[in-house]
């Protein structure tokens, strides 16, 4: 949204030279017209009530963005009539009026552009008076990180439980080296036996004769 110099350049002399008289004689509320709203929603039709103690005074609708930055949006003459930024009486986001001593601003459809601490400026008496800002953001969401149960076997054993797999790899090896060392001995051991036992028997024939 555009900004305007002039009205930058007021809001700076007026916190400088009078900022700290701002609120000493006239108080200013800003909230939501509907108490019982805590943060907008996508898409909603938003509304914000600017209560000052002066009918005969136009207001101001200012935004501050998450970024610092200054935006005006309206503002509402005491007859009243209202001049949007750019010098427009009319803006397709947002719509103002005023009833008494109440200042209306309604964002039409409330979206991510629109976040940000609103608040209201009077000019009074070549004296500026600003509201407390309104924190108007969406409701923080923060994300649960979902857990699935691994799969388990008959006997609860996890399939993919990688230390598992490690030792299963290491017993596998350790009965290879086993089976190896069974053969490396009991294939001689058997061969010597063999040979004993055909000594025996050639012993035995030569002792028949």
């Amino acid at each position: 949204m555009a900004r305007s110099p002039a009205l930058l350049l007021l809001l700076i002399l007026g916190f400088c030279e009078y900022g700290h008289q701002a609120g000493q004689k006239y108080n200013m509320k800003v909230g939501f017209r509907d108490k019982s709203i805590k943060h907008p929603q996508m898409g909603q039709r938003l509304e914000l009530e600017c209560l000052s103690a002066k009918e005969d005074s136009g207001v101001s609708w200012l935004r501050l963005d998450k970024h610092g930055t200054l935006h005006f949006i309206v503002f509402i003459s005491s007859l009243p009539r209202t001049v949007f930024s750019g010098n427009k009486e009319t803006s397709t986001r947002f719509e103002a009026s005023k009833r008494s001593n109440s200042y209306w601003l309604v964002v039409k459809s409330f979206t991510l552009e629109d976040e940000g601490k609103y608040f209201c400026l009077m000019n009074s008496n070549q004296m500026l008076y600003f509201s407390p800002g309104q924190p108007v953001f969406f409701p923080v969401t923060t994300t649960v990180a979902s857990i699935t149960p691994a799969h388990t076997t008959q006997h609860g054993i996890t399939q993919t439980d990688p230390c598992l797999k490690t030792r299963d790899a290491e017993t596998n090896k350790e009965k290879k080296l086993n089976f190896s060392c069974d053969i490396i001995i009991w294939v001689p051991l058997a061969g010597a036996c063999l040979l004993l036992l055909l000594a025996l028997a050639v012993t035995v024939i030569a002792c028949q004769r």
